[in-house]
């Protein structure tokens, strides 16, 4: 991938961020810091990975994608809106009522969502099912699946670690959100998932740790999935909560919290200062 190539990249992954902050702003409900800390990876998989068409989104050899964590629907109708398949000024309409871009992800009202959402492990469940079912009928589509490194508190995470592993399904590929904190703080304090890349190794994975926020090493990261035969592949994306928003980075208080307008305005100054440069840089 060339320097432009990531540049504009960026300049899409905070166009992301914006559109996640505004949804959030306007609902005055919402997941923020954990909806910032996947911008990247979704941007890759929507704009330079995923085999998706927005002018058709549910044809039968599409690449799936499925948020387990459910609660950054956000940054999915973030990344949805600048790929085309919503508007982006519906992104306004979050979590109101009538809206069909509600507080978890729906897959029978939004173009583009492969699997509704919300329970943590069980999104994660239904993405390894998926791959399975892609076996069993001899199609080449990839199934890809966004998961926090709190989520793996859940014991049904570990069973489809198990059951993805004994099928054999490389075409598999997982991303951990390992920003290290959820709702009530550092996650080795919570309960204690370390070490993330040696417990997915112990049940027969092929395990790749990387940047969450480098295209160029993610990227990387999805071409080694895809070449490795006879195992699912786990992406343990080391990330920061609430990513190019200065007051909320590494800040668990707004795992879940909303933006007065001043918060807002100044995020969205933030952000729109880092495109600036960016495409500056073009």
């Amino acid at each position: 991938m060339d320097k432009k190539r990531v540049t504009e990249l960026a300049i899409i992954a905070n166009n992301v961020r914006k559109n996640a902050l505004t949804a959030v702003y306007n609902a005055a409900s919402g997941h923020p810091g954990g909806s910032l800390s996947i911008a990247d990876v979704l941007t890759l998989l929507y704009f330079e990975v995923m085999n998706v068409d927005p002018k058709n989104p549910k044809m039968e050899n599409r690449d799936r994608f499925v948020l387990s964590k459910g609660h950054t629907a956000p940054a999915l109708y973030g990344v949805l809106a600048e790929r085309g398949f919503i508007p982006k000024e519906d992104v306004k309409t979050f979590r109101s009522i009538g809206s069909y871009l509600q507080g978890h992800p729906d897959m029978n009202k939004v173009p583009g969502v492969d699997m509704s959402t919300g329970s943590l492990g069980q999104g994660v469940s239904v993405a390894g099912g998926m791959a399975l079912a892609a076996k069993l009928d001899n199609k080449d589509y990839r199934v890809y699946s966004i998961l926090g490194d709190g989520e793996l508190e859940e014991g049904q995470v570990w069973e489809q670690a198990m059951f993805a592993a004994h099928y054999k399904l490389d075409n598999f590929t997982i991303f951990v959100d390992n920003n290290g904190l959820q709702i009530d703080g550092d996650i080795t304090k919570v309960m204690n998932p370390t070490p993330i890349d040696k417990k997915f190794e112990a049940f027969g994975w092929h395990v790749i740790v990387t940047d969450a926020h480098d295209f160029e090493k993610l990227l990387s990261a999805v071409e080694e999935a895809k070449a490795t035969k006879g195992q699912p592949t786990a992406i343990i994306m080391k990330s920061t909560k609430g990513k190019n928003v200065s007051f909320m980075e590494n800040n668990p208080a707004w795992h879940g919290a909303a933006p007065k307008e001043a918060e807002y305005n100044q995020a969205i100054a933030e952000l729109d200062e880092i495109i600036k440069g960016l495409e500056a840089s073009l």
